[in-house]
C-alpha cells in the first residue's frame, strides 16, 4: 500500500527519465534570444540577493529560482541544498550525513533516502536539490569530510548514484562538484595536478557512475584542476562529461564565485550560472552579438535546461512531508546502520563490555551527550523544528527508564570521575562539532573573485565602469568583513575548515583518561564527520564506537545498539592511520598540489603501514562466515550502462554468507581486486564490489554479485581507454581491506574496454 507520504501515485514519470524531447525542442524554438540568455543564469538580482543573504540568511530562507519564463508556462528551476535534509527553515527531516550513510554500505537505504529528500524538496516548492556530493576523501582532515560518503570510488559511486535514483523519483538530482574539490580552506585559489589516470581511476569513476544512473545535473566546482578553472574547464565539461560520458543534462556553477570568465564558461560547457544575475548578464548579450558566442551553444545550453525541466513529475508534496513518521524512521535506520564498533575487548569475566547486559546504572559524561550535535554550518546545515532532535542522553533515558542514568558535561572532571565510579558503567560521548571541521570561505580569497568579476551589466549603464569599479572593491571586502561574523575562528573565515591535527581536543584526551581510571567499564562514544586518531587513548577502554553526527533520531539508534537491540553494522568509509605521517600531504592553503593514486587504504598498503582501523573494517554482535567463492565472466544483462556491455560481459561472482552468531544482524560482503600489476603499478588490493544483507541466527544465504569489467581495469593513458590486464587476478571476500578473507582466482585475457 502506497503511504502518503510517498508521492508515487502522483508521478507519470521520474526525473532521469526519457524527457519530453519535442516539447522541450518547441518550447525553445518560441524562445527570444533575450529569454535564453536569461535562463542561463538565477533569476535573482545580484545586489538585493547578496543582501538578502547577508542580512536574513537567505539560503535557509527559499529555494533559488532560475529559468522561470511565465509567457511560456515555464516554471523554471528551484534550487535547495541538501546532503543531510533540505537545509531550509521549516522543519525538514535531518538525515545523519553521507560520510555516516556511507558507513552503512547499504544503496537501497540510501536510494530510500534520496527519496525521502527530494519529497520533501518538493515540499518547499523546490524541484533541483544539492544532495549528491561524490568528491572523493582523499584526506580524513577535509572539512567537508561529512558531506560525501567515504574514500573509495566504488563505494562512493555505488551510494551517490544510489541518492540520485531516489532524487529523481521526485526531483532532479544535482551531483557535485566536479572535480577534484577536496581541500576547503583554499578551495578558490588551488590548482590540482592530476594524470589523466589518476582522473579516471580515481576521482572520475563516481561522477560518471551517478551519470549512468540518470542525473541531470553537475555542479562544477570552485577550485581549478591541470590550471583551468572547473567551472569553465572545457576538458572537464565538454570533452569527458558530454562527450565521453554522453551526459544530457546540465551543468551550474557552484554558487556566486564559481565563475571567473563568463564566455569561456559557456564555450567549456557551462550552462547555468548560479544564484545571480551576474557575470553572465554582464557579458553574454556582447558575447552572442559580436559572434564571439554561437547562438548554437546557446540553444544547447537551454535544451538542457528544459529537458531537465520537464522531467519533474507534477503533484502535490504537502508540508506535512517534513519530518513525517516515515522519514524520521529511517532516519533512525540510517542513524544506527551507520555506527560502526571499533573495539569491544573482554573484561575480566571474559565477554565483551557491548551489548550492556545486567546493568543497573550507567554515567553518561561529555559536552556532546545533551547535545544536538548535527554537523557543520555551512550550506548543508539543516532547521530542524524545536525539540525534535533525540540526543544521546535522550535516547538512553527514552530506551531505558528502569536504569538510573545520570549526567555530567564532563566540564569539571572531579564530578564527571565521581559520576563514573559510582556508576557500573560510563559512557563517554566526546568528538567534534561545527567548530572543529566544516565547509570554509576564507574572505581573502573573495576579494580578488569579485574584484576580476564584471558587475551587473544594468548597473554599468547607470553609474559607468569608472564609478562602479571602486565601489566593486569596496564590495569585495564588505563581503569579507559579513563573512567573518558567522566565523567559528577567532578573526573570521566563517567556518571551521579543514583539520591538520585529527586527534581529539587535548581536553577531551584528558576527560577519557580520567573517566577510564575511575571506571574500566567505559564506553567511548565517538561523534563527527571525519577523521579522529585515538592511539593516544584507545589501550585504556575496552569498547569505542563511532556514532558520526547521527542525525535527528540518533539518540534512539545510540541506545538500540549499546543495549544490544540492534548489532552495530556500520564499516569504515575510510581508512584511519595510527600516525598523521602515513596520511598523504595535505595543506589548506596551498595554491597547488598534486593527486596522484596513493591515499587512503591504498597508500598504506603500498607504504606497509597496517590502518588503526581499516577501510571496510567494523566488528559486530554476531559471527559470519565466508564459504563456497567462485568466480566467472558471463553475459551481461540487456541494456547494461557499462562500457562492457558492447563486448556482453560481465564479472559475476558468488558466496555463501553464514551467521554463526546467537541474534539477527547485518554483513556486508566485500569484494576486493588483487590485479597482476605487471603491466603497471596498482594497488595491491582495490575494492570493486559489495552488497549487505540481514541473516537470522545460523542463517546461510547464497549471494550472486555482478561486478563491471572496467572495475577491474586501469586506464591507459596512451589508448585514452580501460584496459583490462592480461594475467591472474584474484578476487578476495574479506571483512576489510585488510582482512585476509577468502579468494577465488581468475585468468583474463587482454581486453579493451572503451573510454
Amino acid at each position: 500500500m502506497t503511504s502518503a507520504a510517498d508521492g508515487r501515485r502522483r508521478e507519470p514519470q521520474a526525473c532521469g527519465a526519457p524527457a519530453d524531447e519535442p516539447r522541450a525542442r518547441a518550447l525553445l524554438e518560441q524562445l527570444t534570444l533575450a529569454e535564453k540568455l536569461a535562463m542561463l543564469d538565477g533569476d535573482t538580482p545580484f545586489w538585493s540577493g547578496m543582501a538578502d543573504i547577508a542580512l536574513h540568511n537567505a539560503s535557509h530562507q527559499h529555494p533559488w529560482p532560475a529559468g522561470v519564463v511565465p509567457r511560456l508556462g515555464i516554471g523554471g528551476l528551484h534550487f535547495v541544498d541538501g546532503p543531510r535534509g533540505v537545509v531550509l527553515e521549516g522543519g525538514a527531516t535531518t538525515f545523519p550525513p553521507p560520510i555516516a550513510r556511507g558507513a552503512s554500505w547499504d544503496p537501497d537505504l540510501e536510494e530510500r533516502i534520496g527519496a525521502a529528500m527530494a519529497r520533501e524538496t518538493r515540499s518547499f516548492g523546490a524541484n533541483l536539490l544539492g544532495g549528491v556530493c561524490v568528491n572523493l576523501l582523499r584526506h580524513p582532515g577535509w572539512g567537508r569530510a561529512q558531506e560525501t560518503y567515504g574514500e573509495d570510488p566504488v563505494h562512493v559511486g555505488v551510494l551517490g548514484a544510489a541518492m540520485g535514483r531516489g532524487v529523481a523519483r521526485h526531483a532532479i538530482a544535482c551531483v557535485k562538484h566536479f572535480a577534484l574539490n577536496s581541500i576547503d580552506s583554499a578551495r578558490f585559489r588551488v590548482d590540482v595536478q592530476a594524470t589523466p589516470r589518476v582522473l579516471h581511476e580515481l576521482y572520475l569513476p563516481q561522477f560518471r557512475d551517478c551519470i549512468e544512473a540518470g542525473a541531470l545535473a553537475v555542479m562544477s566546482a570552485y577550485n581549478s584542476v591541470n590550471g583551468d578553472w572547473c567551472g569553465q574547464h572545457p576538458v572537464l565539461l565538454h570533452d569527458i562529461l558530454k562527450r565521453r560520458w554522453g551526459f544530457r543534462g546540465f551543468v551550474l556553477t557552484d554558487f556566486i564565485f564559481g565563475v571567473r570568465d563568463g564566455v569561456a564558461a559557456v564555450l567549456a560547457g557551462q550552462d547555468l550560472e548560479m544564484p545571480f544575475r551576474m557575470v553572465f548578464e554582464a557579458c553574454l548579450p556582447e558575447a552572442v552579438a559580436n559572434g564571439a558566442l554561437p547562438l548554437s551553444r546557446i540553444d544547447d545550453a537551454v535544451l538542457r535546461l528544459l529537458r531537465a525541466q520537464l522531467s519533474v513529475p507534477p503533484g502535490d508534496y504537502p508540508t506535512s512531508l517534513r519530518a513525517c513518521a516515515e522519514h524520521r524512521a529511517l532516519a533512525r535506520e540510517a542513524a544506527t546502520k551507520a555506527i560502526v564498533l571499533l573495539q569491544n575487548d573482554p573484561l575480566l569475566e571474559g565477554r565483551p563490555l557491548l551489548p550492556l547486559a545486567g546493568v543497573g546504572s550507567i554515567a553518561v559524561i561529555g559536552p556532546l551527550a545533551a547535545t544536538a550535535n548535527l554537523g557543520d554550518r555551512g550550506s548543508s546545515d539543516t532547521r530542524p523544528a524545536p525539540g525534535s532532535v533525540v540526543t544521546p542522553l535522550e535516547g538512553l533515558r527514552a530506551a531505558a527508564p528502569q536504569l538510573q542514568i545520570r549526567h555530567s558535561d564532563g566540564h569539571n572532571l572531579a564530578e564527571a570521575t565521581a559520576l563514573a565510579t559510582e556508576a557500573e558503567v560510563a559512557v563517554l560521548v566526546v568528538g567534534l562539532d561545527w567548530r572543529h571541521e566544516g565547509e570554509h570561505i576564507h574572505a581573502g580569497d573573495i576579494a580578488p573573485i569579485l574584484r576580476h568579476t564584471p558587475p551587473p551589466d544594468p548597473l554599468l549603464r547607470r553609474i559607468g565602469r569608472a564609478r562602479l569599479q571602486p565601489l566593486w572593491s569596496k564590495l569585495a571586502a564588505g563581503f569579507a568583513a559579513v563573512a567573518s561574523l558567522g566565523s567559528a575562528r577567532p578573526g573570521g573565515d566563517f567556518a571551521s575548515g579543514d583539520r591538520t591535527e585529527l586527534s581529539l581536543e587535548p581536553r577531551q584526551e584528558a576527560l577519557i583518561r580520567a573517566v577510564a581510571a575511575a571506571n574500566p567499564r567505559t564506553v567511548v562514544v565517538l561523534m563527527g564527520g571525519g577523521g579522529i586518531l585515538c592511539e593516544a587513548w584507545r589501550r585504556l577502554v575496552p569498547a569505542i564506537l563511532l556514532f558520526w553526527y547521527p542525525g535527528q533520531q540518533g539518540g534512539e539508534a545510540l541506545a538500540d545498539v549499546l543495549l544490544g537491540r540492534v548489532s552495530p553494522s556500520g564499516r569504515m568509509p575510510f581508512a584511519l592511520p595510527t600516525d598523521h605521517a602515513q596520511l598523504p600531504p595535505f595543506h589548506p592553503r596551498t595554491r597547488r598540489i598534486t593527486y596522484d593514486l596513493w591515499h587512503g587504504y591504498r597508500r598504506f598498503q603500498r607504504d606497509g603501514h597496517p590502518a588503526a582501523f581499516p577501510f571496510g573494517f567494523g566488528l559486530s554482535y554476531a559471527a559470519f562466515e565466508h564459504s563456497a567463492l567462485a568466480a566467472a565472466l558471463v553475459e551481461a544483462p540487456a541494456g547494461a550502462a557499462d562500457p562492457q556491455a558492447a563486448l556482453q560481459l560481465q564479472l559475476q561472482l558468488e558466496l555463501t554468507v553464514h551467521n554463526a552468531g546467537a541474534m539477527v544482524a547485518d554483513e556486508v560482503v566485500q569484494v576486493y581486486l588483487e590485479p597482476p600489476g605487471r603491466a603497471l603499478e596498482r594497488p595491491a588490493r582495490s575494492l570493486i564490489g559489495f552488497q549487505r544483507l540481514t541473516l537470522e541466527p545460523e542463517q546461510s544465504e547464497r549471494l550472486r554479485l555482478a561486478i563491471p569489467l572496467r572495475r577491474l581495469a586501469y586506464f591507459d593513458e596512451a589508448r585514452d581507454g580501460f584496459v583490462l590486464e592480461a594475467g591472474r587476478h584474484r578476487l578476495v571476500v574479506a571483512r576489510h581491506v585488510e582482512d585476509p578473507g577468502v579468494a577465488v582466482d581468475l585468468e583474463l585475457e587482454p581486453l579493451l574496454l572503451g573510454p
